[in-house]
């Protein structure tokens, strides 16, 4: 039998009904202090159920949060992910005799600060990382300007693509990742072995593996990072991923890292009504259509992209005209989303 937890409402009626049956007709005034005992004792009362019903929560891990989640993850050897800096190749203009150090602080436009990790090259190109570890630090080519002027450094600075920073893992992608241990337990090198592992990298959000796909003893993995500018791993964090799996894969296994072959998916929709609101409801079911169902070599089943347009918010009707059919894929392809040429 379910536990129902009372409303604050009816804990001040039954205190104050228990206070007024312990008072004699002549006790009760008309401006008595039973309203007064009532409220209080209701309110810490309530404070306590509510504490009690939070606790119900933490005993078991499917429902546990915080720290406690974090404790039960942990006798499963199993670690929140850590927030990851994004790293990015900066390059600064200088005159002759000048040089950039290690140590030097670069800011975006909206206050994103980069820290150089290293001298710059000759050439003027570098290494920042962002200082403040997390997603955010994921930013697109921009120009930066440098916090503290250098003589003899233009402190405009040019920057390529950030990638690789990661926020603190999420409460509901570890409990995620617990569930799928206790569920599926390891077994020395299995194809979801190899998931569990990727997905311990910081920034990893989904992995596919192909066992033998290059031959007897061979392991392919291949991962996304959906929270980056662009979610196709760099072959920076292609390394980081093949490192960490070579330190736990069996010593025989052959093992590549490689990134799943982006695949643009264009439609082509005549939407009913046609006004923004509609196209963007539209556009965010098709790109989540692709979050929950694109996989490297995967096929996007031609209904399951009727079905998204339609649950979109506002639409009445539509005609897809591209694509026709179902979306098929090749060995390593993986598709993402395009564009929408609206008729």
């Amino acid at each position: 039998m379910t536990f129902a937890r009372p409303t604050l409402s009816e804990l001040v009626k039954r205190v104050r009904s228990d206070i007024l049956s312990r008072l004699i007709a002549e006790d009760v005034l008309r401006r008595d202090d039973a309203e007064v005992y009532a409220r209080v004792l209701a309110g810490v009362t309530h404070g306590l159920y509510g504490f009690i019903n939070w606790l119900s929560d933490q005993v078991i891990y499917d429902t546990a949060e915080g720290e406690i989640l974090e404790r039960w993850a942990s006798i499963w050897v199993i670690i929140r992910r850590p927030a990851a800096p994004a790293t990015r190749t900066v390059t600064f203009t200088f005159q002759n005799g000048a040089g950039v150090p290690a140590g030097v602080l670069l800011r975006t436009l909206d206050g994103i600060q980069y820290q150089t990790t290293a001298t710059a090259a000759p050439d003027g190109r570098a290494t920042a990382e962002a200082l403040i570890p997390s997603a955010a630090g994921n930013r697109p080519a921009e120009t930066l300007t440098m916090v503290s002027p250098i003589d003899g450094v233009t402190p405009t600075v040019q920057a390529d693509v950030a990638s690789g920073g990661a926020d603190t893992e999420s409460d509901e992608s570890l409990r995620e990742r617990l569930l799928m241990r206790i569920q599926q337990q390891p077994q020395g090198g299995s194809a979801q072995d190899y998931i569990a592992w990727a997905l311990q990298v910081p920034g990893v959000t989904r992995v596919w593996v192909s066992p033998e796909e290059l031959g007897p003893g061979t392991v392919t993995v291949r991962f996304v990072r959906d929270d980056d500018i662009d979610m196709i791993p760099g072959p920076a964090e292609i390394q980081k991923v093949y490192d960490h799996i070579s330190e736990l894969k069996p010593v025989t296994a052959v093992l590549t890292v490689v990134a799943p072959i982006p695949k643009p998916l264009d439609f082509e929709i005549s939407l009913v009504p046609d006004n923004q609101a509609t196209r963007e409801a539209v556009e965010n079911e098709l790109r989540d259509l692709l979050l929950r169902e694109a996989a490297p070599g995967g096929t996007i089943l031609l209904s399951h992209i009727k079905a998204a347009i339609s649950l979109a918010f506002g639409e009445i009707d539509h005609i897809l005209v591209q694509p026709a059919g179902n979306v098929l894929h090749g060995t390593g392809e993986i598709a993402v989303f395009g564009e929408i040429t609206w008729l």
